[in-house]
């Protein structure tokens, strides 16, 4: 059983696939977040043969909804009239400054850090997010 890890953000969405055991994720790629997303996303989907979809929930410091927590529902809402797979989500946290620290880069500064290597850093924060879903998951 595959599943399908979605970093989502406003500019661009992470997105991480596991093994065919359900037991660890490795980032996919990065997509544009436009009026294609959606339709891009159902395709991985369907090519990688997506049993279950993980997303991350945005939460602030005290675990409570922020403004890209409202973005993210409405982007799951939209999501669930194209796919037919589960959505799960997985509280994230800073999974962009974890991700970004595993490549490597300046952490916890993202003012200093060039556009570029953001770009770099969305599906490794998606596979952070579906790994951490899997690891409750396979306990």
């Amino acid at each position: 059983m595959r599943f399908l890890g979605i970093d989502y953000g406003t500019k661009r969405i992470g997105l991480a696939v596991s093994d065919e055991s359900g037991r660890l994720a490795f980032p996919k790629g990065i997509i544009l977040n436009d009026e294609k997303s959606l339709k891009k996303i159902n395709v991985i989907i369907t090519e990688e043969n997506i049993a279950e979809v993980v997303i991350g929930e945005s939460l602030d410091f005290k675990g409570e909804k922020n403004a890209l927590w409202y973005k993210v529902e409405n982007f799951i809402n939209e999501l669930k009239k194209k796919v037919r797979s589960p959505i799960q989500k997985q509280k994230e946290f800073l999974t962009s400054v974890e991700a970004r620290t595993i490549e490597g880069k300046e952490k916890n500064n993202a003012r200093k850090i060039k556009k570029e290597v953001n770009k770099k850093i969305d599906d490794s924060a998606a596979a952070l997010i579906l790994q951490r879903y899997l690891d409750q998951k396979n306990k």
